[in-house]
């Protein structure tokens, strides 16, 4: 497994669409950080301390920094283009009967192809991070909050990856494995959005992306929201390790 998650993450890292769409990503996010900061700066730091206000720099740039569609749909793309050669790409060149004779057993396949993008994905997050971190030099941010938004984008990234990976066990063709985990995963993140809370709607909001990750974004870490994303991750790579034996047994 260690083997296959090296050789995952050699691929990755010398992949120029990696490079590229996380480039983009940075360049995107960078311009959107900026222009959250020079809002706050040129509108409302002086009303603020005009009126005295108990808000500052995380309610008005970090929480909408990470709470933002921008950031949301960007993670999306860079998921699905980490998950696109999961399993689709061995399929399509045929090496995939090789590396089903391999000696390890299913279950150790999709965890060292997860873990090979898990490693890529946590570095870019940590890049998108590194800019409301800086604000921490010249003002004051709750650092609670700060912690609690970082890990909530690295759990749902963490999860949608290993969505992404189980789609991609579904075809042998990659850029339909990348379009279908863009749409599941931006169906996911939209389903619920606008709901109420009557005639069943709530249903439609527990199973919402965004539900779960808002607490987080505001610095509430709680059990529920823990649960959602770990189940979903450990299901999806459950049903990769079948999709992968079906293979076998194929």
């Amino acid at each position: 497994m260690i083997a296959l998650m090296q050789r995952e993450l050699r691929a990755l890292l010398g992949s120029p669409l990696f490079w590229g769409t996380a480039a983009i990503a940075q360049l995107i996010l960078g311009w959107w950080f900026l222009s959250l900061v020079d809002r706050f700066r040129d509108h409302y730091q002086g009303l603020l301390t005009r009126t005295d206000s108990a808000l500052g720099v995380t309610d008005l740039v970090v929480q909408p920094y990470f709470g933002s569609f921008v950031l949301l749909v960007l993670l999306i793309l860079v998921v699905s283009v980490l998950a696109m050669g999961a399993l689709a790409d061995e399929r399509r060149s045929g090496s995939l009967p090789l590396l089903l004779s391999a000696p390890i057993n299913s279950g150790a396949i999709v965890l060292g192809k997860y873990l090979g993008r898990l490693l890529p994905l946590t570095l870019i997050i940590a890049l998108w991070s590194v800019m409301p971190v800086s604000l921490r030099l010249f003002t004051d941010v709750d650092p609670g909050v700060l912690a609690a938004a970082v890990l909530g984008l690295w759990l749902m990234g963490a999860a949608l990856l290993a969505v992404g990976v189980f789609l991609s066990t579904l075809t042998a063709q990659p850029g339909l494995a990348a379009a279908n985990t863009f749409g599941f995963a931006l169906l996911l993140m939209l389903v619920g959005q606008g709901t109420g809370l009557e005639a069943g709607d709530a249903v439609l909001t527990g199973i919402g992306l965004v539900t779960h990750y808002e607490p987080l974004v505001t610095g509430r870490v709680g059990t529920d929201a823990l649960a959602y994303f770990g189940l979903l991750l450990v299901g999806s790579l459950l049903f990769a390790t079948r999709r992968v034996d079906a293979l076998r047994l194929s």
